[in-house]
């Protein structure tokens, strides 16, 4: 959840949509995968044009666009020694992506990690081969994640982009702004993790917040719908058992998963064992849930 100072959201996306009425200038548009098979494809209407117009063209062709090619896998810190913006409301450290537009639709998964109680809150602007701006996902679309087994507290967004076809690559500048470093995002108070994972009234405590600041860790995680350029753009890959029921999960990985779960608890460490119980339950673990609640009330025990 983002927290706004002195403005709401909604007054400001009230403001967005009234400027982009009424801008003289007019933007070509992405379209990106749709989330149901029915919808082929979807306009992208996060476009700014006050966002993308104020950057200069000479900014962005001193820029290094790192190359990635999918599926990747990318961690990015962004520092004081990063390249920086700073025109507009643009502040601070950025990066800057080549993808590759001849792989069909791109599915990228951007987190910004919470350390220390700090978050980078990222805004992502994708230009086409020649660099004109065609979509904007603001940076209120990304939302706050809790931990998991494999990744720490983080906001994060998926973004699911169609690039039009005849495009050699299309360009990504994720940046924060100037009203992003006036917000906050709350977080999930640990106290309260603990309280859903045994089943116990959740306590009235007010969760911690997460300051937005212009440096931080970045992961991208980047797949294509094509591993190979000769892969028809409308093949579709298609379950020839859809009634089967899925594998539930081993008797050996849910036996790691408790043994975990209890090493976790016995060294005190209760936010990792709601990890662990979270990731467990995930996979289909029936019993990571007992496991856990037996070894809290044995802890109290003692």
């Amino acid at each position: 959840m983002i927290v706004v100072k002195g403005e709401t959201m909604k007054t400001k996306l009230i403001t967005l949509f009234y400027y982009s009425i009424l801008s003289c200038i007019s933007l070509p548009l992405v379209a990106y995968a749709a989330g149901t098979v029915s919808e082929k494809t979807m306009i992208n209407p996060e476009v700014s044009n006050n966002v993308a117009y104020s950057i200069p063209a000479s900014v962005l062709q001193k820029q290094v666009w790192k190359p990635m090619k999918p599926p990747a896998m990318h961690t990015i810190v962004l520092s004081r020694a990063s390249p920086q913006i700073n025109e507009g409301n643009i502040q601070g450290a950025i990066a800057t992506l080549a993808l590759p537009a001849s792989q069909g639709a791109l599915k990228i998964t951007l987190s910004s990690l919470i350390k220390d109680k700090q978050v980078y809150l990222p805004n992502v602007l994708v230009f086409d081969e020649k660099f004109q701006p065609v979509a904007l996902y603001a940076s209120h679309s990304f939302s706050y994640q809790q931990p998991g087994i494999f990744s720490g507290e983080r906001v994060e967004r998926t973004l699911k982009i169609t690039p039009v076809s005849g495009q050699k690559n299309i360009y990504l500048l994720i940046y924060t702004t100037h009203a992003d470093l006036q917000t906050s995002t709350k977080m999930v108070d640990p106290a309260k993790a603990y309280a859903q994972g045994v089943g116990n009234a959740v306590p009235n405590i007010p969760d911690p917040i997460a300051l937005h600041t212009d440096t931080g860790i970045l992961t991208l995680k980047v797949t294509s719908e094509r591993t190979t350029e000769n892969v028809l753009a409308d093949h579709t890959f298609v379950d020839p058992n859809p009634n089967r029921v899925p594998k539930s999960i081993s008797g050996e990985t849910e036996q790691h998963f408790n043994e975990a779960i209890k090493k976790a608890i016995k060294n005190g460490d209760i936010n990792k064992a709601l990890t662990l119980l979270d990731e467990a339950e995930r996979l289909g673990s029936s019993s990571a849930r007992e496991t856990f609640i037996k070894m809290i009330k044995s802890k109290e025990s003692s």
